[in-house]
This record gives structure tokens, sequence and C-alpha cells, in this order.
């Protein structure tokens, strides 16, 4: 198709500049056919990048996308509506153009007036508090509008509606319970999440025979669920995968994936991986894998119901059985490891309203056994011991969730979670080599302040020998994370982040996992060189910059980082290894077409002596920072990372 546009480029320049120099034609035939030309160059050209762009384009269907009025300069709007609906006209004088513009470009989403503001959504459903709910109704849209281009209409043929069933199972409420405002809004977030819904909304309607009686309607839209998958490394070892996040319609998914090497064309074998979110109903949620990457296997289960409601319970059991390749730090050689893990654990939670949080309390049984392993004594490489534990946790937490735009995405709807949770973890390990008691204390809480978000969390663990009394592999961890609210700039809007992580380990043994380094949410972007130690600051920065440009539709958003990081083992931070890293980015997104957010950074890290190895720049479409939730989770000993 593409070739077909420049083709018909080609034969447009061709035809147009074909003239005969002994033509006494008047100059202004020359340069009117010139300028017709030129239009119809600049349409195929657009319609091009189009095609280019959406080639490697998910499917997100276009009333799942909530844009800010205010984030938005109105000329900018007005001025791109008059650009599309001009491509429109004349793309439709010919008839590849035409079908390029059906299949590429999407009618304009409704906008509605947030601005980044956080709302409690669960307001809008306040004042039928505490009435019956009558009829649960559903309205399942297609994925794409049913009188869409042809394009739209050819993906609503292929693609199978999640079936009323599956979605029922996901509702928390029966006729002839009382409404309750956040478990309306819990339940919008828990259907929103589902990778094969793009959007969810509850509608409540008074019946008209009862006043005291509500009714519902659910109204969902399906997101597009097959795509493929890859991931390529430059020794050649290439994996392909295809799935389907909604088989048949039921919200399960299914990925197949086959690995071989595209240097060697070695076979490297494949691996199946299926999921099962919500299980006959009863919110457990299944997940299987099993397989071989070259050299490596697995063979994993795990069946997990989380607490969802104030008043819950939680009960889960996993099993892997894994064989990998194993970077050992300190002698930075790799190893083959096969390790065998079974875990099993419960609890239970219990709403206190006059404090409008829940206790609970849960209990775990771990087992670890490594029958391939590197060399291990007492102290040396204790991840790889073998051990039993058994653990308790109790605590108190409270969860909902406010909903705004222009944070972790760009311009659609987001679910923002406030609350706290406090928790004591106690328990006992069986090591190969020596028995502990295990204590642990974790706190965290986050809301929405008059400048921003504010989110923070301490944790601290520690293994005490249970002949000795000494603590040993100890380790405390503390972070504040920190959003401002949405501030307009002349015609931009700017929002700025910043997160503080502090991480300190003593009394650690040696070996493998005994150090920890850069990664994960407590990474230096754009840092391509090794550092480990037991203790770690790393201050990330970002400021973004939402600009009123829309370049054919394109929403356009700067960003500037600067990450600083101190690691090392001395307990001085201050005098522990220094990283840095600077860098640029552009976020690009259009509302008119169908991709989603696609984030490009440039950038260079330094240390003590200046440039240092990096990665110059990256190309991604995943968010950058981390969300967190109140949510307890099973019973764990903290990880030192």
């Amino acid at each position: 198709m593409i070739r077909t546009i420049f083709f018909r480029i080609k034969q447009l320049i061709t035809s147009n500049f074909s003239l005969n120099t002994r033509d006494n034609a008047p100059k202004q035939k020359f340069y009117s056919n010139f300028g017709a030309m030129f239009r119809q160059f600049v349409i195929y050209i657009i319609l091009a990048l189009l095609a280019v762009d959406c080639a490697f384009a998910q499917s997100d269907s276009p009333a799942t996308r909530l844009v800010s009025l205010d984030s938005l300069n109105l000329e900018s709007v007005e001025r791109n509506r008059r650009l599309y609906d001009s491509l429109a006209v004349k793309s439709g004088r010919h008839r590849v153009s035409k079908l390029l513009y059906d299949l590429f470009v999407t009618e304009p989403v409704s906008q509605a007036e947030i601005a980044g503001k956080a709302i409690d959504e669960s307001k809008r459903f306040a004042r039928y508090e505490g009435k019956t709910i009558g009829t649960i109704d559903l309205v399942r849209n297609n994925v794409f509008r049913e009188n869409g281009n042809w394009f739209q209409r050819a993906g609503n043929k292929i693609h199978i509606t999640t079936r009323e069933r599956i979605i029922r199972r996901d509702i928390l409420f029966d006729s002839g319970d009382k409404i309750d405002p956040n478990l309306m809004v819990r339940n919008e977030q828990i259907l929103k999440s589902r990778p094969y819904i793009s959007n969810a909304t509850i509608l409540l309607t008074p019946d008209p025979q009862d006043s005291t009686v509500v009714n519902i309607s659910v109204v969902t839209r399906d997101s597009w669920t097959i795509s493929l998958d890859a991931d390529l490394s430059s020794d050649g070892e290439t994996m392909l995968g295809v799935y389907d996040a909604n088989i048949f319609g039921t919200g399960n998914r299914l990925e197949v994936q086959t690995n071989f090497n595209r240097q060697s064309f070695d076979y490297g074998g494949n691996v199946v991986l299926f999921e099962m979110p919500n299980m006959f109903g009863s919110f457990f949620q299944l997940d299987l894998a099993a397989g071989r990457t070259f050299d490596n296997s697995e063979a994993t289960l795990s069946i997990v119901k989380e607490f969802i409601k104030p008043t819950d319970y939680e009960l889960g059991a996993s099993f892997n059985r894994i064989k990998s390749d194993k970077t050992l730090i300190d002698e930075d050689i790799a190893i083959k490891v096969r390790d065998l893990h079974f875990d099993l654990w419960a609890g239970v939670s219990h709403l206190i309203p006059k404090i409008e949080s829940s206790i609970y309390l849960s209990g775990s049984y771990g087992l670890g056994r490594f029958p391939l392993r590197p060399d291990v004594t007492r102290t040396m490489n204790p991840i790889f011991h073998n051990y039993d534990n058994l653990l308790v946790g109790i605590g108190l937490y409270r969860e909902k969730f406010m909903t705004t735009n222009l944070v972790y995405g760009f311009g659609s709807k987001e679910y923002i979670a406030v609350g706290y949770k406090a928790e004591i973890v106690s328990g006992y390990t069986w090591g190969e080599f020596e028995n502990s008691t295990y204590l642990g204390l974790s706190w965290r809480s986050g809301h929405f302040t008059k400048i921003g978000y504010f989110s923070g969390g301490l944790t601290l663990g520690s293994h005490i020998n249970s002949h000795s009394g000494a603590w040993n592999r100890s380790a405390v961890d503390f972070d504040l994370r920190w959003f401002s609210n949405l501030y307009r700039v002349h015609k931009c809007h700017v929002r700025q982040f910043t997160a503080l992580n502090y991480t300190h380990g003593w009394n650690r043994y040696q070996g493998n996992d005994e150090s920890i380094d850069f990664s994960g949410s407590n990474a230096l972007r754009m840092l391509d060189d090794n550092a480990y130690g037991i203790n770690r600051m790393v201050w990330n920065n970002e400021t973004v910059v939402f600009t009123p440009w829309q370049p054919l539709g394109f929403r356009i958003a700067f960003v500037g980082f600067v990450d600083i990081g101190l690691i090392g083992r001395d307990h001085n931070m201050f005098k522990n290894q220094f990283f840095s890293t600077i860098g640029v980015g552009v976020r690009i997104k259009n509302e008119r077409l169908i991709f989603k957010t696609i984030t490009l950074r440039f950038g260079v890290a330094l240390g003590k002596g200046g440039l240092i190895d990096s990665d110059y720049y990256q190309l991604t479409n995943s968010a950058v920072i981390r969300q967190f939730r109140y949510q307890p989770t099973r019973p764990e000993i903290v990880e030192f990372d």
C-alpha cells in the first residue's frame, strides 16, 4: 500500500513536469499545474506518513481517550479540524488517498474539562448512597464505531465482543444490595484494568416506580486484543510471539512465543502463556507458563485471589520450576541455576467504619529448593540456600481511587490510588545452615494536596539468628514521590515529578543478591554502567511540558530530566560512587490516529571523572513513573533490591 502511494507521487510529478520546452503556453498554466500538483503531493505525503506511523499501531478505542479542553489550545483544535476536513475532501478525489484516509484517520474524540484536576468520582454516586439496587443492565460496545470506516467495520467483524457473562463476573454488586459510592468507583477501576476492556462506565438511574430503588447500566467498550510480541538481543537471540487477550470473548489471554537465533538459525524452543483473570466469577486469577528458551526453561502455575473490598479475603498458591542463567556479581561469571519454589498464603480483612479503614491478618508458607546452584556456605550466596519459612502479617489499610489525567498517561482517564497501609510482618525460617526469626515493618501513604500528590513509604526488615541473637541481612528502604498540579505557563501546561529513594543495608552476607544496583524504579535513565553496593540513594527529577502545538493533530510534550545517584559500601553515603544522568525527550500522541503515546529520550550519563557509558537514546511507549497501591499483599521477606 505504501509502495502504491509513492508510485502515485512519482506519476504525479512526472505528469505535471513533462512540459515541452517548445510549448508557448503562458507561464500561468505552468504555475497552475505546479500549484495543483503541489497540493496533491502534500496530501499523498501526509497520508504516507500516517500509514507508516499506523503500521505499528495498536487499536485503542477513541472512546477510551479523555482529553482536557484546558490543556489544548482552542485555536489549534479548530485549525486541525479545518485541516482534516480539507484533507477528507481532497483525499476523496482519488481512490488510493480515500482508502488511506478511511483506514487511518478517525473522528475526533469528545473532550472533557478536567485539566489535570483530581476528581473524587464517588461524589457522582453519593446522592444514591444507601438506595437499593434494582436491575443491572449491560451495554457492550465493540472496539470501533459501528458506522465507522472500512477498516473499523472489518475490525469489528474479526473481533469477538466480550461475552456478557464475563463482564457480569467482574461486577461487585447484585440486585437488592445498597449503593456504596466507593464500591462503584472500585468496580469501574477493575473493569477498566482488564486488558480486553478499553473503557467502562457505571450509570445510575432512579426507578420511576420506586424512589428507593436505583437501576444500573454498566457500559463497556472492548479493546483490540490481537497483537504481536518481539524481543531481539545483540547476540542474535530472537523471540517472536502472537497473542490474543480475549480468546473467543472469554477475557482469557493466550500467547505463543517461538525462539531462534537470527544469525545461526538455531531453534531455541517455544513458550506458551495462559491467563484467566477471573475464574468462574470467583475473582481468582490463574496464570500458566511453560516452555523453554534456548538453554533456559520454565514451568509456573499460580492461582491468586486478592483483597478487593474493605471486608474481604485473600487466598493464593504458586509453583515455580525454573532453569536459567544467573550472573554472579562478585565473580562476574554466568552459571546455570535450577530452582523450585512453592508458596501458599491466605488472609482476611474487616472494615472498621469509625476510622474508615480495614484491619487485616494474613499468613504464608514458602518452600525453596535449589537442585543446581553455585557454591554456598553459611554466609556465601544465601539467596541459593534451601529454606522453609512461615510468616504472619497484621496491619491497617485504606484505599480509594481518584481520577485525573496528564499524569502517567497522555490525556486518558487515570485512576490514582490514595490511602495508607501500615503492616508488621514476623515469622520463622528453617534454613539449610541456620534458623532465624524474621521481623519486618512497613508503612506507605499517598494523598492529593493543594500542591500536588505525595506518596511516601518506609520499610525495615531483618533476620535474627535463633542461637546467637545476632541481627543479620538487615535493610531499610525509604522513598518519597511527588508530582505537582498541572500549571499553566503561557499556552503550555507543566507538571513536575520528583522521587527520592534511600536504601541502606548492614550485616549483609557475601555473594549474589547481597548487593544492590541502579535498577527498576530506582534506575538512572541513560546509564549503561554497572555499579553495586549495600547503600544507595537515587533522586529522579522530570519536568513535562504539554505544549499547545498540534502539527497535523499530533500532540507534543517535551520532557527534561536529571537523575542523581550515590552507591557503594561506605556507611557515609556521600563517600560512595557518584553518578548522574541528564537528558531531554519528546512525547507524541495524535488523538485522530490509533497508536499510543511514543516517548523518545536523548541523554548522557556522568560520573566523578566525566562522561561514562551511556544509552544515548531510548525509544519507548511504556510509562516511566511507578504507580503505588495500598492494597495488602501476602506477607513476604523484604527483598534487598
